[in-house]
């Protein structure tokens, strides 16, 4: 049975299925049996191998209680993400690399049912009218929508998949982001309460890394984690609260955003303030609560270095409040962020943490960086793969008050 074959056998069985069965009175497990005798009464003599007939009776199932192709594609955990152009075009990535499946929705309307089905379980709604959504999947799965006419080839649907394992320092040490002497001295930062900043490109791990780095906070801590899809999976931590933002409705009322989290946040006795990601004017609240002793905060922002998240913080924080001079906003954020760590995707689409900066303060109008850890190549390195690793700069490191205030004598 080639593809064209199995997909109008499962387009035959899903509307016998529909039209002849009680679907609001069976389980999942028994419609999933109805399901399999039904396949296997239509077959009949008819060569189809075990593996084929299992693809079809999940297809049929899905798409009566599950999100239909989805499903097959989520299951598989070698897939971190899914990037679907229509009904037409899915790609994926495995191992850092794009590939375009050879499946495809049965119609437009079809896919529009499956993102109605991912919105609707997540509270949320997108319509026309609101035709951009970011959401999440049960499982935590990161979800980006856009609908037509904004997205001129049909319904855009993208996919970040959620690690069914929280990412541990473990395994970045494993997959040769940082080194075990690095990872204890991060560890050492976040106990002592350095405000720490994670920049990087799209795809560099920023989030990864955040929530490595956020099960170094002592359990016996509060922290509030901020969101715009929740994704952290801090562990051990029972005083924990995750608030996430929320999308206006059809008339354009009820949005929360990050900025509104973060005010409320400072409301409610907070140890830790962790925000997934700044990206507007929420990092002038983000700043500002830094600076009034909220020490040990942990966030992440895109960027293409270090000297460049300290520029974006700059734009960020002017949209928040535009009439505020550049001189008191660097001056904010050379108080506020303690270490900037930079991470990066490689040619051979490896993540590397690339750099670990600490920001000494602000002198003659610039903010003063002192690079303590540095990613340099070395001569096993090619165009198609690279190899190198963190190297300690000759800086030492000056802004060790925390440290001292921490009872902790180490050197970083």
């Amino acid at each position: 049975m080639d593809f064209e074959q199995e997909q109008e056998f499962v387009a035959e069985i899903k509307k016998y299925v529909t039209e002849n069965l009680p679907l609001s009175k069976l389980t999942d497990e028994e419609l999933e049996e109805r399901i399999d005798e039904i396949v296997a009464r239509q077959i009949g003599n008819v060569y189809c191998p075990i593996k084929q007939r299992i693809s079809i009776i999940q297809q049929v199932y899905s798409s009566i209680r599950g999100f239909g192709l989805l499903d097959s594609i989520i299951s598989d955990d070698t897939i971190t993400e899914v990037m679907i152009n229509g009904p037409d075009n899915i790609f994926i990535e495995q191992s850092g690399r794009l590939f375009k499946l050879e499946k495809r929705f049965e119609s437009q309307r079809k896919l529009e049912d499956v993102i109605q089905r991912i919105v609707g379980l997540a509270g949320r709604e997108v319509n026309q009218a609101n035709p951009i959504c970011d959401t999440r999947l049960p499982d935590g799965s990161r979800v980006n929508v856009v609908l037509p006419p904004i997205a001129l080839c049909g319904p855009t649907l993208t996919i970040r998949k959620f690690s069914k394992t929280p990412m541990t320092i473990e395994k970045l040490i494993s997959y040769g982001s940082i080194t075990r002497e690095i990872a204890d001295k991060l560890e050492l930062l976040v106990k002592a309460k350095y405000n720490i900043f994670i920049s990087g490109g799209t795809g560099s791990g920023k989030t990864t890394f955040l929530n490595a780095l956020s099960n170094y906070i002592p359990k016996d801590e509060r922290v509030i984690t901020i969101e715009d899809s929740a994704e952290l999976q801090i562990t051990g931590v029972d005083n924990l609260v995750s608030l996430e933002t929320r999308n206006a409705n059809a008339s354009g009322a009820g949005q929360i955003t990050i900025r509104d989290l973060i005010k409320s946040s400072l409301r409610m006795r907070p140890e830790r303030i962790v925000v997934g990601e700044v990206r507007g004017g929420e990092a002038l609240d983000m700043l500002q609560a830094m600076n009034t002793g909220h020490d040990g905060s942990l966030s992440t922002g895109h960027a293409n270095s270090t000297q460049d998240m300290l520029s974006r913080l700059e734009t960020m924080v002017l949209q928040g409040s535009a009439g505020l001079p550049l001189e008191a906003i660097r001056q904010q954020i050379a108080s506020a962020v303690d270490i900037i760590i930079h991470l990066s995707r490689l040619r051979d689409k490896s993540r590397k943490t690339m750099e670990i900066t600490e920001v000494l303060g602000y002198e003659n109008g610039q903010i003063i960086l002192n690079p303590l850890y540095v990613f340099e190549e070395d001569e096993k390195s090619t165009l198609e793969k690279v190899s190198g690793k963190l190297k300690r700069t000759d800086n030492p490191m000056k802004n060790d008050f925390k440290l001292k205030l921490s009872g902790i004598k180490t050197v970083i």
